[in-house]
């Protein structure tokens, strides 16, 4: 059985908890977690990975163990790829193109944005689930035309406030499941029925190390004169993936154009063209009162702009393809953590 490992690694940047697995001069293969969650919960993909890859999977700035430093949304994900990359810098592997990586949810729109800013590193790209390239909220179409000019619709504002408060105090229970750490963290970005192969007490342990406040998450926000009320405001996890800071379509311009591979969830309800965390589509179903309609906030086409984008990369000479799991969801690696080890294992650039 693969060695799942915990160590610290002081960076220019900040000290970073990271998880690893493999041989030390193995494979590089950097997995970058979402939101709400932590390295460890990549350890049922590490364990299915051939036995010479070395597994990188560090806890991003606010989540696991990683030194809870404030998040300055105003760069979207910037801060956190700067951190991933100090990580890099102080392991001796940056700047080689050696790399494979890994990103799933917001950890794949991490990984957007980092191609974009360090493109020597990166070897190949698997993004499972990833945040659209225009950002989470508040766009329409294939192109991520912005629905209001301040955005509103999207960042900080958007999470439910009593599942922010039982998050902050660590409540494990299963009551008012529609607010419930453990019940979000299962159905919409955990295992769901895969709960005899996964330890879910591990994977809530994991979420329940998420700092919370306005600095980290959710985020702060700004009132708006448009619907829902709300507009992103400048700190904070949320707010790094709204489109008014947050756009990485420049993906396409890429003179060294990595490998990439999309796998989605043909069940995902949280990044998908109908996610139940998006306004627009919670407009639709009437779970929020007053939406102003398709033609003004319709459900982001989020599986279509990343679609999009991948159409333009493989245009500009990139290779691209798109993978769907039908029977999977959003939390696909540890819903089904065999399957997406195959599919990046098979797609190691050595």
């Amino acid at each position: 059985m693969r060695s799942w490992e915990s160590s610290r690694v002081p960076t220019h940047r900040l000290d970073t908890h990271v998880w690893t697995s493999g041989p030390e001069d193995g494979v590089p293969l950097l997995l970058v977690h979402g939101n709400l969650v932590t390295g460890g919960w990549w350890r049922y993909v590490a364990a299915s990975l051939p036995d010479d890859v070395r597994v990188i999977a560090p806890d991003l700035r606010g989540f696991g163990r990683s030194e809870a430093k404030p998040i300055d949304a105003t760069g979207g994900l910037g801060d956190m790829a700067d951190d991933v990359r100090s990580l890099l810098v102080a392991l001796g592997r940056a700047d080689r193109g050696v790399v494979n990586a890994a990103g799933w949810s917001m950890g794949g729109g991490l990984l957007w944005q980092y191609a974009i800013a360090y493109p020597d590193d990166l070897a190949s790209m698997t993004m499972i689930a990833p945040v659209s390239p225009y950002g989470y909220g508040g766009t329409m179409g294939p192109d991520g035309t912005p629905c209001f000019d301040d955005f509103a619709a999207s960042g900080g504002g958007g999470a439910a406030p009593k599942f922010v408060r039982r998050l902050a105090a660590g409540d494990r229970s299963e009551d008012d499941p529609t607010t419930s750490p453990r019940v979000i963290m299962r159905e919409y970005f955990g295992p769901r029925a895969n709960t005899v192969n996964v330890d879910e007490e591990f994977l809530l342990d994991e979420t329940l190390l998420t700092t919370v406040g306005e600095d980290f998450y959710p985020g702060d926000s700004s009132p708006s004169d448009n619907w829902p009320g709300l507009a992103p405001g400048t700190r904070g996890v949320l707010n790094t993936m709204t489109p008014k800071y947050y756009r990485a379509a420049d993906v396409v311009d890429l003179a060294r154009k990595p490998p990439i591979t999309w796998l989605r969830g043909g069940q995902d309800q949280v990044v998908s063209d109908t996610s139940l965390f998006d306004f627009g589509y919670l407009g639709l179903l009437g779970a929020v009162p007053g939406w102003p309609g398709e033609a003004v906030l319709p459900p982001q086409p989020m599986a279509a702009q990343t679609r999009a984008v991948l159409d333009l990369y493989r245009a500009g000479g990139g290779v691209a393809e798109e993978i769907t799991l039908e029977d999977a969801a959003h939390g696909m690696p540890v819903e089904v953590p065999e399957r997406v080890a195959d599919v990046i294992a098979d797609r190691l650039i050595r």
